[in-house]
């Protein structure tokens, strides 16, 4: 059974709220008692488009799901939480990324494993190497490898807990 991570993000309609409801629903698709989910932190939107800053965290659990099913599994919460796609890194309730699939390299027209901007994301490494912190990723990187002091400064913990 894989073990699997996934970045939590939202800026809209109460973001820590969202994020709660998001680690619950995620808690259904987690075998047994696996789901771990790291303290929320707060960072700056990617993009120009003008949106309040984010609410992240990243979950991981074991899952029987396979890659497909999952992503399908984490598109219908962010849908039932008024997740709408509109511009893209633009403000949304809630987004869930699957960032890691187990070892699994998945390219698929769907789904890309290990998320293709993750390791140059701060508001993604810093939360996983909160409840991985000595996680070697599936091209045998360390996590570890890839954080940095100013990526600990630019993202503040919020010491959220749920």
């Amino acid at each position: 059974m894989p073990r699997v991570f996934v970045a939590l993000g939202a800026n809209l309609a109460n973001p820590k709220a969202q994020l709660d409801k998001a680690v619950s629903a995620l808690s259904t698709l987690a075998q047994g008692d696996s789901l771990q989910v790291s303290p929320y932190y707060c960072s700056a939107p990617m993009s120009d488009v003008a949106q309040p800053d984010y609410l992240n965290a990243v979950a991981s659990f074991d899952t029987q799901l396979a890659p497909l099913a999952l992503l399908d599994a984490l598109q219908a919460i962010e849908n039932t939480q008024g997740r709408v796609r509109k511009a893209r890194w633009g403000p949304r309730t809630l987004d869930l990324d699957l960032l890691l699939y187990g070892d699994e390299f998945i390219n698929e027209p769907r789904l890309t494993v290990p998320h293709y901007g993750m390791k140059a994301r701060s508001f993604v490494l810093v939360p996983l190497a909160a409840i991985a912190p000595d996680l070697i990723l599936p091209c045998k990187t360390p996590l570890s490898h890839l954080i940095n002091e100013n990526m600990l400064v630019e993202l503040p913990l919020l010491g959220i807990d749920h």
